[in-house]
């Protein structure tokens, strides 16, 4: 066993197996580093962001030709051109259970997807409540007005748009134990007739609605489904209506780093702003504005980061068997990575939400400025400022 100080004091490499480290690292780079302290050929100790970034920032991080190879392989075996491989892949990220994400996730909404950091936010409930509400704001959401919340998650949109817009609310969803949770909530709350979820593709949602949303889904379409996604998302709005696209995107064309894809999301596939943009314009979808989100990510990536650290006694106990060394040690690269990917000046990964219509937009159907986002809320507004009242009294008592 070698340990070497790494350049930076702040964390330590200590390797077990340095001849099979070496190996993996020449064949994989970066992937092999990782993949090796998966298997605890190697151990990382002391702060592991600050490994990340110095690996960002030496490129490190760039794929080898074997790691490009073994990428093209996963995308020929793992695609989501079926809709049954679409549906295994997302079990394999999004069917680990509530529980397990409820111990890092915002408490109020369980938002997995970037939050809102507005001048003020102290917390990643308070960002996310941001959020949702910044969505709602753009696509000028109306009390009984119809939307579906493509992907749904755990229902925080959802029971955010019923409860503060007046909203009717169907949520789509491919994993039945998402499906299952946010039934049961709905039920809880009371909100039969209001709220509703399908358990489909998002390629298969049956009607059309006067507002569309998809928070955290296009980026799960595959490297191929772009066009067919964003054809679906224009098929289920009604003419002139509005919706957002909330997703990670890359400015420019890069491939989607192989770790995230063989351990974390495996159909996942990172669009191009400018492949959204315009396989949109295909079809029939009028860009209304752009907004970069990429500095909220990572603090909300750290806010995950934290509380996963914090709590992984408790996720352990959950399932031991399932949730292992090995499974902290991935999820560990995933959410301190990912944090430090967005925080990179050298990345070209961003969060993009864009708004668009069906039909062109004029004065009268939406604002010449973004102003309307920004103002005080009417009749929500006391109930919205409690609700942050509520969370900063909660959070400094503990």
């Amino acid at each position: 066993m070698k340990s070497f100080p790494a350049q930076h004091p702040d964390f330590r490499l200590t390797f077990h197996r340095p001849r099979r480290v070496a190996l993996r690292a020449a064949l994989f780079g970066h992937i092999g580093l990782l993949e090796s302290w998966f298997d605890g050929d190697v151990d990382i100790d002391g702060d592991i962001g600050k490994a990340f970034a110095i690996g960002m920032s030496s490129d490190f991080d760039k794929p080898t030709l074997a790691t490009r190879i073994r990428n093209r392989w996963h995308e020929l075996r793992l695609s989501n051109a079926t809709h049954a491989r679409a549906k295994a892949n997302a079990r394999f990220h999004y069917a680990l259970g509530t529980d397990f994400y409820r111990l890092w996730l915002d408490e109020a909404l369980m938002m997995y997807t970037c939050g809102y950091w507005s001048e003020g936010t102290t917390s990643v409930e308070q960002a996310q409540r941001n959020k949702v509400e910044h969505v709602c704001r753009k696509i000028r959401l109306q009390p009984g007005e119809d939307v579906v919340d493509i992907g749904t998650g755990f229902g925080g949109f959802m029971f955010h748009a019923e409860q503060f817009h007046g909203a009717k609310v169907t949520g789509t969803n491919t994993t039945p134990e998402q499906v299952d949770m946010v039934r049961d909530e709905i039920r809880r709350r009371h909100l039969e007739g209001k709220c509703s979820v399908i358990e489909c593709d998002f390629r298969e949602v049956p009607r059309q609605f006067d507002k569309v949303v998809s928070i955290g889904v296009l980026e799960h379409a595959g490297r191929d489904q772009l066009e067919e996604v964003v054809r679906a998302h224009a098929a289920h709005l009604k003419p002139g209506g509005l919706g957002l696209l909330h997703f990670i995107g890359h400015v420019g064309r890069f491939e989607t780093e192989f770790f995230i894809r063989r351990h974390v999301f495996p159909g996942g596939w990172i669009p191009s702003l400018a492949e959204t943009i315009e396989a949109m314009e295909r079809a029939g979808l009028e860009v209304v504005d752009v907004e970069n989100l990429r500095r909220h990510y990572a603090l909300t990536l750290d806010a995950w980061a934290e509380r996963f650290e914090r709590n992984w006694d408790r996720i352990h106990a959950l399932d031991p068997r399932k949730f292992d060394e090995r499974f902290r040690r991935v999820w560990r690269a995933y959410l301190f990575g990912c944090a430090e990917m967005f925080r990179s000046p050298h990345g070209h990964t961003h969060l993009f939400q864009i708004v668009f219509s069906k039909g062109m937009v004029s004065r009268e159907s939406y604002p010449m400025s973004r102003a309307h986002l920004y103002a005080p809320m009417k009749e929500a507004g006391a109930e919205f400022a409690a609700m942050h009242a509520r969370e900063a009294g909660r959070r400094a008592q503990e």
